[in-house]
C-alpha cells in the first residue's frame, strides 16, 4: 500500500464509517480495512495517517486504535500454524524508526495507544532485535527533562514501563538476566535522575502551585516506581543497593507527607496521591519479601509509616488499591524474623480493632455489588479471586501474625466474635452486620488441609457456632430477610459442612430447599452451591455421606425449586443452579416421571442457550446433567432411550443445522452415548449421522476430533457389520491415517484403530492390515514420543489377545522381512515397563506373556536373535509386574471442576457423564502375574533345562529373585 493522497482519503473514510452507528457502512468500512491489512506497508500507512495533522481527531484516534491491534494480530506468530500473514521486515523497519517519535508529539489519547503499540513490537524485539529503542527513549527523555516536558516525559515513561513488564512475569533465565542487564546498564541512572528531579519539584511546588502543575509530577513518580518495580523483581541490581538510601528516603516521604492541594482537590487528586502511595507500598514489599537483609535498616521506620498511613485511609472504595498493598506489606512482615514488630504490648489487639475489623466489616460498596453483580460478588465471596480485597487482605494479616503468635490472635478474635455477636444480639436490624462480620471472621481465617476439604478452625466451636449462629439464620421463615446475612450463614455451612454431623445436616436440607427461591441471586445460588458440595461428602472409606435417600422425601420439591430458580432476572443462567441439578441427578434416585420432566426443562433451557452461547460453565454443567440424566435412567430402563431420543434430537438437529460450533463437541458426544445405549441393528437415523461422520469435511476443525473419535468408536462397537458395505472402512482408516500423521491428534488416531481392531473379525480387517503397518512404521521413523510409543504398544498387544501372536508376526513381516524382531527389540521390550493403568497394564503383561510362548516355542528357540528377545521381554515383563501398585495403576479421577477460564475457542471439554466404558478386553483374567508363571510352568516343561539357562542369562538378578518370588506364590515351576 503506497502512501499518496488516494491512500490518506480512503483509509480516513474507512476510519470515518467505523465510527458510524449504523451497521451497514462499517460493516463495509471494517470489511475494506481488513482485505487492506493483507497487503504490504498497511500498518506504515495507518501509522501516518495517525500522525497527519489535518486529519480529524476522532479519525486518527481509531486509526490507532487499529494500528495498534494491527501489530497485535501480525508482527509475530500466534501460533506455529498461524496462516495470517505477518507484517514484512522491511516495513516493521521503518515502523520503529517512526513510532517513538510520532508517540511523543501524539495527544494524550493517540499516545496512550501507540504506546501500547510500542509495548507490543518490544514484546517480541526488545532488545534484541530492537537495540535503538532505549537509546532513543534516553534521549528523548533527557530532552523533555531539560524542558521540564512532563507530557513527553511520562509518555516516555510510561513506554519504558510497558517494555520492562516483562521481567516481573518471566522465568530467571541467562537470556532474561542478559536482557534485563541490558536495561540496568542502560537505563538507571536517567532513572535516578529524573526521580530526584520531580521529587525536588514536588518539594517545592507542593504548597504553592496548583493541583494541574503537580498531578503530572505525581504520575512521572509513579511511574517511576513501577519500573523500579520491574528492575528489581528478579533480584537486587548493583546500582539499586549502592543507591538504596536516595530511593528509600524519597518512598518515605510519599508515605508520611500529606499533600492538601491535590488530596483536597477532589477525588481525582486523592487518587494520583493514593496511587503513587500504592507503588511506593508494593516496592518495599517486594524489597521485605527478596531483599529482607539489606531493607532491614530501614524496616521500623517504613513498618511506622505504613501503620500511621493506614490510621488515615478512609473506607471509601477508591481508596481500595492503597489500603490492600499496605496490609500487605505489614502481612509479608508479620511472616518474617521480624514479626517481633507485632509483639508489642497491645499491638496486636489495636491492628484488630483499628484495621482488621474495619476492613472486614461490609460497606455500601458491598451492598450494592451483592444487589448489582452477584457474579463478582460470589467471585470475590466463595472462589478465591478476593485476595485484593480489604476483607480478604484484613484476614491474611490476622493469619500472617497468627504464624508466630497464634494464641494471642485466637484469644483477641475470639472475643472480637463475641463482642460482635453480642452487638447484633443488642439490636439485630440494627446491627446485623457485627454478625455478618463474626461470620466472615471465623470462615475466613479457617485453616484447609493440605489436598483436601477439610477446614478447622480454633476461634470457635464450629458444632455450637451452627447451632447457635448460623441454624437461626438458615430456620428464619423470610428467605428474602436480610440476604447478606443469609449468604454468610450459607458460606459457613458450605466451608465446614464435613464438620456439621448427618443427623443436624439432614434436619437443615428441606431449609435449603426453601433458600433456592429466594429472591436475592446470590443467596440462592449459594444455597444451591451449599447442597452441591454436601453431596460431595465422604465419611471414612470413601463412602458418601448422603445418599438417594436422604433427599428422596424432598426431592421433587428440590427439582422444582432448582429449575424455578432460572426464571429469577440475572439468574437465567446460573451456573452454581445448573451444577447442582447435575450433582442431584447423580445421586437421587429418578422415576420415569421425573426423568421426563427433567429431560424436558433441560433441553429447554437448550434450546435458548443454542440461541447466543455466552456462559461456557453454565453450558457445560447444562450438557453434564443431560449426560448424567441419560446415562442413569436409560440404563436402569432401556425402554426410556426412544423417549430420550425424541427430547434431545431437536435439540442436537439445531446445533448442528445452526452451526453453533462451540456445541459440536457436547453433540457429538451425547450422540455417542445414545448410539452406545442402543442395542444392534442401529436405528436408521443414526446411520446418517454415521455417513456424516465418515465425511473428511466433519474433521477439519481440531477442537471438535476427540469427540468425533468418541462418536466413531461407539458406531464401530455397536455396528461392525455396517463397516462391512459401501467402503466405510476404508473410510475410517482414511480417517486414522489423518490422525495419526499429526502429534496433536495421533493419540486420537489409536483411539479409532484400537476400535477397529476390538471390534471387527480378523478376516474383515485382514485386506487393510498391511497399510496399517506401514503407516505406523512410517510414523516411528518420523518421531517417537513416549505417549506415541506406549499407544503402538498397546495397539500390538490389543491385536495379540484379539487375533493371536502368529496373525501378528505374519502381518508385520509381511511389510519387510524379519522387521518384527525390530519392533519388539527397538519398541516392545524398552517401553514395556513405562505402561500405567490397571487395563493396559493387563493387557501388555498378558499379551507379551503369549508373546514370549509363541517365541519359546521350538523349534523357534533354537535361533539365537530369538532366544536373546525371549530373555530380554521376560525381564521387561517381571520389571513391569514388580512394581509397586501406586506406581502400575492410575487412580480414577472424580469428576473435575471446570476451571473458570474454560471456553469455548480453546479446546474440546470432555463430559463426565458421557465418557466412553473403558472396556477390559480380558475380562475373564483377573490376575496377569498369575498367567506369567503358569505359562513359563507349562512352557519349561516341554523342553526342561532351558529355560532357567535363558532367565539366569537374561534377567536382572532382581528380576530374577521376582519371578522365583511370583513361582513360589502360585505354586507353579520353571524346570
Amino acid at each position: 500500500m503506497e502512501w499518496n493522497p488516494e491512500t490518506l482519503q480512503f483509509l480516513s473514510q474507512c476510519f470515518l464509517h467505523t465510527l458510524s452507528p449504523a451497521p451497514e457502512p462499517r460493516r463495509l468500512a471494517e470489511s475494506s480495512l481488513s482485505k487492506a491489512a493483507d497487503t504490504p506497508n498497511y500498518g506504515l500507512a495507518v501509522l501516518r495517517l495517525v500522525s497527519e495533522p489535518s486529519v480529524d481527531e476522532q479519525i486518527r484516534q481509531a486509526a490507532s486504535v487499529n494500528f495498534k491491534n494491527h501489530l497485535r494480530a501480525r508482527w509475530a506468530p500466534a501460533s506455529p500454524d498461524e496462516s495470517t500473514p505477518l507484517i514484512p521486515d522491511s516495513e516493521k523497519a521503518e515502523i520503529k524508526a517512526l513510532i517513538v517519535r510520532l508517540m511523543l508529539s501524539s495527544t494524550p489519547k493517540i499516545q496512550s495507544q501507540l504506546s501500547e503499540a510500542l509495548a507490543l513490537i518490544g514484546k517480541h524485539d526488545f532488545p534484541k532485535s530492537w537495540p535503538t529503542l532505549l537509546p532513543e527513549l534516553i534521549v528523548e527523555l533527557q530532552k523533555a527533562s531539560q524542558a521540564s516536558d512532563y507530557t513527553s516525559i511520562n509518555g516516555i515513561l510510561g513506554t519504558a514501563n510497558s517494555i520492562f513488564k516483562k521481567f516481573r512475569y518471566q522465568y530467571k533465565t541467562n537470556d532474561v538476566l542478559l536482557d534485563l542487564k541490558y536495561c540496568l546498564d542502560n537505563f538507571t541512572a536517567p532513572l535516578l535522575e529524573i526521580f530526584l528531579k520531580t521529587a525536588a519539584l514536588i518539594d517545592s511546588a507542593a504548597t504553592v502551585s496548583p493541583a494541574a502543575v503537580i498531578k503530572p509530577l505525581f504520575e512521572s513518580q509513579r511511574l517511576c516506581c513501577r519500573i523500579f518495580y520491574s528492575l528489581n523483581f528478579q533480584e537486587l541490581p548493583e546500582f539499586f543497593e549502592d543507591h538504596m538510601k536516595e530511593w528509600m528516603t524519597e518512598f518515605r516521604k510519599y508515605l508520611i507527607t500529606n499533600y492538601p492541594v491535590l488530596e483536597n482537590s477532589g477525588a481525582d487528586g486523592l487518587a494520583i496521591v493514593d496511587e503513587l502511595r500504592a507503588a511506593v507500598c508494593e516496592n518495599i514489599n517486594l524489597y521485605m519479601e527478596k531483599n529482607e537483609e539489606e531493607f532491614q535498616v530501614y524496616l521500623n521506620d517504613f513498618a511506622l509509616a505504613v501503620w500511621r498511613l493506614l490510621g488515615t485511609v478512609t473506607q471509601s472504595s477508591s481508596r481500595d488499591q492503597l489500603a490492600v498493598t499496605a496490609i500487605k506489606f505489614l502481612t509479608t512482615v508479620s511472616t518474617s524474623v521480624h514479626h517481633a514488630l507485632f509483639a508489642g504490648e497491645g499491638v496486636i489487639l489495636q491492628i484488630c480493632q483499628s484495621i482488621v475489623v474495619p476492613n472486614v466489616r461490609l460497606r455500601e460498596e458491598d451492598e450494592e455489588l451483592f444487589e448489582m453483580n452477584y457474579i463478582e460478588f460470589i467471585r470475590r465471596d466463595i472462589e478465591g479471586s478476593d485476595l485484593d480485597t480489604r476483607r480478604r487482605i484484613a484476614c491474611e494479616l490476622l493469619k500472617g501474625i497468627a504464624t508466630n503468635y497464634k494464641q494471642q490472635v485466637t484469644e483477641i478474635v475470639s472475643a472480637q466474635i463475641q463482642h460482635l455477636l453480642n452487638s447484633f444480639a443488642a439490636n439485630p436490624v440494627a446491627n446485623w452486620k457485627d454478625k455478618d462480620c463474626a461470620i466472615y471472621l471465623v470462615v475466613s481465617l479457617a485453616t484447609k488441609k493440605a489436598g483436601g476439604s477439610l477446614v478447622s478452625t480454633d476461634l470457635v466451636n464450629v458444632q455450637s457456632f451452627f447451632a447457635s449462629v448460623i441454624v437461626p439464620e438458615l430456620k428464619g421463615q423470610d428467605v428474602n430477610g436480610f440476604p447478606m446475612l443469609k449468604a454468610g450463614a450459607l458460606k459457613f455451612f458450605t466451608i465446614f459442612r464435613n464438620q456439621i454431623s448427618k443427623d443436624v445436616t439432614v434436619q437443615i436440607f428441606r431449609d435449603l430447599v426453601r433458600f433456592l427461591v429466594a429472591e436475592s441471586n446470590v443467596v440462592h445460588s449459594y444455597a444451591a452451591s451449599c447442597i452441591e458440595k454436601l453431596l460431595l461428602v465422604k465419611d471414612e472409606g470413601g463412602r458418601s455421606r448422603y445418599t438417594a435417600n436422604d433427599i428422596a422425601p424432598f426431592f421433587v420439591e428440590l427439582m422444582t425449586n432448582l429449575f424455578n430458580a432460572f426464571k429469577f432476572p440475572e439468574s437465567e443462567e446460573n451456573q452454581y443452579i445448573m451444577k447442582c441439578i447435575m450433582r442431584v441427578l447423580g445421586v437421587a434416585e429418578i422415576s420415569s416421571e421425573v426423568a421426563g420432566t427433567c429431560i424436558s426443562g433441560l433441553t429447554s433451557i437448550l434450546m435458548e442457550v443454542c440461541k447466543n452461547p455466552k456462559n461456557p460453565i453454565f453450558n457445560h454443567y447444562l450438557f453434564e446433567s443431560v449426560a448424567i440424566l441419560v446415562k442413569r435412567t436409560c440404563e436402569r430402563d432401556p425402554s426410556l432411550i426412544s423417549a430420550f431420543e425424541a427430547g434431545l434430537f431437536p435439540s442436537l438437529q439445531l446445533i448442528l443445522a445452526n452451526d453453533v460450533t462451540e456445541f459440536f463437541p457436547y453433540a457429538f458426544q451425547l450422540l455417542a452415548q445414545l448410539v452406545e445405549l442402543n442395542r444392534p441393528p442401529i436405528p436408521p437415523s443414526y446411520m446418517q449421522i454415521f455417513e456424516i461422520l465418515l465425511s473428511p469435511e466433519s474433521w477439519k476443525k481440531a477442537s471438535n476430533v476427540p469427540a468425533l473419535v468418541r462418536l466413531l468408536q461407539a458406531f464401530l462397537q455397536k455396528a461392525p457389520r455396517e463397516l462391512k458395505h459401501e467402503g466405510r472402512l476404508i473410510k475410517v482408516l482414511e480417517i486414522f491415517n489423518t490422525l495419526i500423521s499429526s502429534p496433536s491428534t495421533a493419540e486420537q488416531g489409536f483411539y479409532v484403530l484400537n476400535t477397529v481392531i476390538e471390534s471387527l473379525e480378523y478376516d474383515v480387517i485382514e485386506p487393510n492390515i498391511r497399510n496399517i503397518w506401514v503407516i505406523l512404521f512410517g510414523q516411528l521413523q518420523k518421531w517417537r514420543a513416549v505417549k506415541f510409543l506406549k499407544s503402538f504398544l498397546i495397539l500390538m498387544s490389543l491385536f495379540v489377545v484379539k487375533h493371536g501372536s502368529v496373525e501378528l508376526v505374519d502381518s508385520m513381516n509381511s511389510v519387510q522381512a524379519n522387521i518384527f524382531s525390530v519392533i519388539v527389540k527397538q519398541f516392545w521390550i524398552p517401553n514395556l515397563k513405562l505402561i500405567t493403568g490397571a487395563i493396559e497394564l493387563k493387557l501388555t503383561a498378558v499379551a507379551s506373556t503369549r508373546l514370549i510362548c509363541f517365541l519359546g516355542k521350538p523349534p523357534a528357540l533354537l535361533d539365537a536373535v530369538n532366544v536373546e528377545l525371549w530373555g530380554k521381554m521376560l525381564d521387561s515383563i517381571v520389571t513391569l509386574l514388580s512394581r509397586p501398585e501406586q506406581d502400575r495403576v492410575e487412580e480414577e479421577q472424580e469428576m473435575p471442576d471446570i476451571a473458570e477460564n474454560v471456553g469455548y475457542t480453546a479446546t474440546f471439554v470432555r463430559l463426565y457423564n458421557a465418557g466412553k466404558k473403558e472396556e477390559d478386553p480380558l475380562k475373564d483374567i483377573k490376575d496377569p502375574k498369575e498367567v506369567l508363571v503358569a505359562s513359563l510352568a507349562g512352557l519349561s516343561s516341554q523342553t526342561p533345562g532351558r529355560y532357567p539357562q535363558i532367565i539366569n542369562q537374561y534377567l536382572d538378578p532382581a528380576n530374577q529373585a521376582a519371578l522365583l518370588q511370583l513361582c513360589n506364590t502360585y505354586n507353579c515351576q520353571i524346570v
